[in-house]
């Protein structure tokens, strides 16, 4: 998969999850169905802290001066909600409330971080040429990397609409 199409699949995924923020309401946005789940703006937040984080591995993998020699991973296993994946502590949202501007600014933030250092690259193929090791998948190309935020997303958006839906 091209960075170009990654980069469709990225802004179409954002897209889709701004468009379901724009339909919660305040109280819906910080509501837990129990004391064990996130809030709709904790997955949120999760999701703008874990662009940031991927932005930070990302540019350590491209520090890296070999070519990596490791397999692509089939990254597919992201949209299955059946199987339940723990987030890394410092990709996990705090209990403090956000309002919608706040989530939707970081976002952005986020999202700009990630779209300057895809930019910057002069030869985006190093991209998979060149690997970092993830805290729950381990080795990685960079390529991969930056596909999954967009499957992760995408997981997300799953969950999301799993929790509009029991506020009905």
């Amino acid at each position: 998969m091209e960075l170009q199409e990654i980069n469709q699949k990225l802004k179409e995924t954002r897209d889709e999850l701004l468009g379901i923020l724009n339909g919660v309401s305040g109280d819906q946005l910080n509501q837990k169905k129990d004391s064990d789940s996130w809030s709709i703006s904790q997955v949120y937040q999760h999701l703008y802290k874990t662009e940031e984080l991927y932005v930070v591995a990302i540019k350590r993998g491209l520090k890296g001066k070999e070519d990596s020699i490791i397999e692509n991973k089939p990254l597919e296993f992201l949209l299955d909600r059946s199987r339940k994946l723990e987030a890394p502590d410092i990709a996990k949202p705090t209990d403090e409330s956000i309002v919608y501007q706040e989530i939707v600014e970081k976002l952005h933030h986020s999202r700009e971080k990630l779209t300057e250092l895809l930019h910057s690259l002069e030869d985006p193929s190093v991209l998979s040429r060149r690997h970092f090791t993830h805290p729950v998948f381990k080795e990685m190309l960079l390529i991969e990397w930056v596909k999954s935020l967009y499957l992760h997303e995408q997981r997300h958006i799953k969950q999301i609409n799993e929790m509009i839906e029991g506020f009905k």
